[in-house]
């Protein structure tokens, strides 16, 4: 299995919330990677996303350092969309 992983950034400008996600996250520059895999068998290269993650910092004065959450990708656009339409 061929494996392709892709990161991005995104800037939340309010708080948001995802589901898999306890707890409110703040406003901020988080990164996203995206995990896919290489379908075989087509005459053309073709890809799944297998996977897309949210790596989420670290809080003042919290136990953890960081933490890595498994996220839908659509619910993530859709919170992207009402932090747009918020400002």
């Amino acid at each position: 299995m061929t494996l392709r992983t892709s990161y991005k950034t995104i800037t939340f400008t309010r708080p948001f919330s995802l589901r898999g996600i306890d707890e409110e996250q703040p406003a901020g520059t988080y990164t996203i990677e995206t995990d896919e895999e290489l379908l075989q068998g087509l005459s053309f290269d073709g890809y799944r996303r297998v996977a897309t993650l949210i790596f989420l910092p670290s809080r003042p004065g919290a136990a953890i350092v960081g933490q890595v959450a498994t996220i839908d990708p659509l619910e993530l656009e859709a919170a992207q969309d009402r932090d747009a339409m918020a400002g």
